[in-house]
């Protein structure tokens, strides 16, 4: 068995517009480091050549922006007040446990049904 490396990312969808559904999650990496997979995805390097998006699913063809998360909250772009989940096994690692408001800087627990986002 080849263990992958993992890291703690955050992760949104840009396939409709400059925003959408974000998360943070636990990522893998390909052996060289060139492919990264997440939620049953797989996720390649745009090479520069995205426009807000550096990353596109193999699959779909549908862009993401993919980058280390940051502990404060403000991953997003434009700082949009849009809630970022977290899933439970970076919970730990980000010192975070529900999604938060990067604005505000609170902390709200909701219910989301997963199945409607497109990560």
């Amino acid at each position: 068995m080849v263990l992958m490396k993992s890291r703690i990312m955050y992760i949104e969808y840009k396939g409709d517009g400059l925003t959408g559904p974000a998360r943070i999650g636990r990522v893998s990496f390909s052996k060289r480091g060139k492919t990264i997979y997440y939620g049953g995805k797989k996720f390649q390097s745009l090479k520069g050549s995205g426009s807000k998006s550096n990353s596109v699913d193999v699959e779909t063809g549908d862009e993401y922006w993919i980058s280390g998360c940051k502990r404060d909250g403000s991953d997003r772009l434009y700082g949009e007040r849009i809630p970022v989940e977290i899933d439970d096994d970076a919970r730990g690692s980000t010192g975070q446990r529900s999604a938060v408001n990067p604005r505000t800087r609170t902390r709200r627990s909701r219910t989301v049904d997963f199945r409607s986002l497109r990560l």
